[in-house]
């Protein structure tokens, strides 16, 4: 009879481990409860999956990772630059740059430059590593290293104002807007070479002091003062202010670099970007306008180029004054 607690089976003998209870009373929900997704195979400890994925883990964390990409992607992590070359290390180092390691290929054909690298190195508390052909292709991302690559801090630009502190006579090179980094390298090579004040380029749109650039300097990123600027057209106002004359260069220009007034003095050298020249702005600022005479059957001259006639006529004039 329904209810009847005294029927066969309706309550536990008094002797039960559970004890005497009536019905279940709500005792078995738990056990009716869902227990979630079954998890994955591999994510089940007694599962082949689980075992294989375990063993593949293990496998790659003691395979060695790639030394080269590694490194690279720790440069780029640090925000360190690198030096590219035998030249350009080397006279980053002689200049007494603080750089972080030098990397130097195992077999490599030393000569006098990578003896004099390796014990500046040791002398200036940088570390040296020995690298393979591929670590080092890696590093110098397609350069050309000739078994070197030197790692160093970021370029420290300095300010257009800063240009003007430079012994006398000052001549500084602006770049507007210079795209291709070995064509400011190249610029910056010259500009060291015929004692310019230093080099201003603009802050965007523009080359910077980078691997190329450093590599085709041939170490004259080390010597010669880049300063960065936020508007070109306000920095040659500011340069006229302060008493210099500005000079661009462009195939269209009003007057022969020859023939020009203005080069045994203080002055500011502005070279346009490959392709387009000067922009509208900066070629308003100038006081003057110069072409470089070339032949007729050349149609222009590459930028950098245009940047060391001038400042070989520069530094000529100044001799001669």
């Amino acid at each position: 009879m329904a209810g009847n607690s005294k029927r066969r089976g309706a309550t536990r003998n008094a002797g039960s481990k559970k004890g005497a209870r009536v019905g279940t009373g709500g005792h078995g929900r738990k056990a009716l409860e869902g227990k979630g997704p079954t998890p994955k195979a591999e994510e089940r400890p007694n599962h082949k999956a689980y075992k294989a994925k375990q063993r593949a883990e293990a496998a790659a964390a003691k395979a060695p990772a790639p030394k080269g990409a590694a490194r690279a992607k720790a440069v780029k992590a640090k925000g360190l630059e690198l030096v590219v070359g035998r030249n350009a290390s080397l006279e980053a180092l002689r200049m007494g740059l603080k750089a972080h390691t030098l990397h130097v290929f195992t077999r490599i054909d030393a000569d006098d430059r990578v003896t004099e690298l390796v014990s500046l190195a040791v002398e200036q508390g940088v570390t040296v590593r020995d690298a393979t052909k591929a670590q080092l292709d890696t590093l110098a991302d397609g350069a050309v290293h000739q078994g070197v690559v030197l790692e160093v801090p970021p370029y420290e630009y300095a300010e257009p104002e800063d240009l003007l502190e430079a012994a006398s006579p000052l001549r500084i090179v602006v770049c507007d807007h210079i795209q291709d980094p070995r064509n400011l390298g190249a610029i910056m090579r010259s500009a060291a070479a015929f004692g310019a004040s230093g080099i201003v380029i603009p802050e965007r749109r523009a080359a910077g002091v980078t691997v190329s650039a450093w590599k085709t300097s041939a170490g004259a990123a080390a010597r010669i003062p880049v300063a960065r600027a936020t508007n070109l057209t306000r920095t040659l106002e500011d340069y006229k202010k302060a008493g210099l004359f500005v000079l661009g260069l462009d195939a269209g220009g009003d007057v022969s670099l020859p023939e020009s007034t203005l080069l045994d003095g203080p002055l500011v050298i502005v070279v346009g970007a490959e392709g387009e020249g000067l922009s509208r702005l900066v070629r308003e600022t100038c006081d003057e306008v110069a072409s470089i005479p070339i032949a007729a059957s050349t149609e222009s001259l590459n930028a950098s180029v245009a940047a060391s006639i001038a400042l070989y006529a520069a530094s000529q004039a100044a001799q001669r004054a």
